[in-house]
């Protein structure tokens, strides 16, 4: 009797500890407590993230005005930052590979954090630019890796809320960033709020640490850098993947650009507005959150190439009604381009994934560093424009940059294929 009970004992516990590994395999399933604490922990992530990367950009005409120094050269507070995280993307992928995903991301956001931190406390504009530079490196982590863990981790029928979810934590985060810190500045410094933002941010990332499940399904990679070079060399020779590159870089200039300068604009006559209300104007951001899914079902329906030309045309109609000396006018101008511009973004970025049958991953990587290396060359540029010609310069730069994405556009859509058969045709 006792050794049958001890046998049943043993069988009951190994049965036990068969259902627990088995569900510690189990992927996130909609409605679980898991999968509501990674999805939150995630959206907090990525508010987190682009809150403290955007929160300077309402700042220029209170950073020009406070170091003396050109529009051109505040803009290098952003500059700085995205230029970096662009170019230290696939640096994280790399290192997610080897250290697991859940570790990458809690390190990027506490040291983006903590470096949001010390901006408050800068002595001058140099020191300012080198903690931008340092949290540009560090906020790589979450962007690079964040949609992966939840591609291995999530259930696949629940797979779209929870990313869904975490894309509209980094619009929120980028407008929630902007007006906070204006609003802040408004009634007390910029140093306020940055800092008080930052605290946030560090709450945030506490969130996230603690609720995060951890990876079940992770497994560590040890790819040579090699191999991981040529599948980055190998999008090269795609030109419609070249093309839709350059693509990226020119339309986040441009948008870029806009917003960089636009609180200039109206500050001074004949707007006049607050620093608040400069802050609320970051608020159009959302049209192009209806755009992108918007614009997404036209290009199932009538095809890329038709989609891409209006949008573009839309930026172009946006821009030149910013010319208005009527703030209404002006702010249904900036409303246009901005749809336009998410709209011709998505389209752009869907055909990379439409293109790319090797190293999909490595294409996604290139368009990002593309679009943030062009969001940083066109808004440091652009200041020299507003140094010089004020606003017009503004304008002229752009409708200039939507030319060439014209030029771009009809290369793209008259001479290549629509669909993917560039591959496909080098394989048979």
């Amino acid at each position: 009797m006792g050794m049958t009970s001890k046998m049943q004992a043993d069988v009951g516990l190994e049965h036990r500890a068969g259902i627990l590994d088995t569900r510690s395999r189990e992927y996130l399933k909609r409605g679980s407590k898991e999968y509501q604490q990674g999805s939150l922990a995630l959206f907090a992530a990525g508010v987190a993230t682009y809150a403290v990367l955007y929160c300077v950009q309402p700042l220029f005409p209170v950073y020009s005005r406070e170091f003396g120094l050109s529009p051109a050269a505040v803009s290098l507070s952003l500059s700085v930052s995205t230029v970096l995280l662009a170019v230290s993307l696939p640096l994280a992928g790399f290192l997610s590979d080897r250290i697991g995903r859940k570790s990458l991301m809690a390190a990027s956001l506490f040291v983006s954090s903590f470096c949001c931190l010390c901006t408050a406390f800068v002595p001058n504009f140099t020191s300012l630019l080198i903690v931008r530079a340092i949290q540009g490196i560090a906020l790589a982590g979450l962007p690079a890796v964040a949609m992966t863990y939840l591609a291995e981790e999530m259930e696949a029928k629940s797979l779209g809320f929870a990313m869904g979810l975490y894309i509209s934590g980094n619009t929120i985060g980028g407008l929630f960033g902007r007006v906070a810190v204006s609003m802040v500045t408004d009634v007390y410094t910029w140093r306020m709020g940055i800092g008080v933002l930052a605290v946030i941010s560090l709450l945030a990332s506490l969130y996230f640490w603690r609720n995060l499940p951890p990876s079940r399904h992770f497994k560590p990679q040890r790819t040579e850098p090699k191999a991981n070079l040529r599948l980055f060399a190998v999008q090269f020779r795609d030109p419609a993947l070249i093309l839709l590159f350059v693509l990226g870089a020119i339309l986040m200039g441009s948008f870029v650009t806009l917003y960089n300068y636009l609180g200039f604009r109206l500050l001074e006559p004949p707007f006049r507005l607050s620093q608040t209300l400069v802050g609320w104007i970051f608020l159009l951001y959302l049209v192009g959150t209806f755009s992108s899914s918007w614009m997404g079902r036209a290009s199932d329906r009538i095809g890329l190439r038709i989609v891409l030309w209006i949008n573009v045309l839309l930026m172009l109609t946006g821009i030149l009604l910013t010319l208005s000396a009527h703030l209404a006018v002006l702010i249904i101008g900036v409303a246009v381009f901005t749809f336009g511009f998410f709209g011709a973004h998505s389209t752009a970025s869907s055909w990379v994934g439409s293109r790319a049958s090797i190293g999909k991953a490595q294409a996604s990587s290139l368009y990002l560093l593309f679009y943030y290396v062009g969001s940083s060359l066109g808004g440091s540029i652009g200041g020299l424009f507003w140094s010089r010609f004020e606003w017009a310069g503004i304008v002229g730069m752009i409708t200039v940059m939507i030319g060439c994405a014209m030029l771009v556009s009809f290369v793209l859509t008259a001479v290549l294929p629509e669909k993917s058969n560039l591959h496909s045709q080098s394989n048979a």
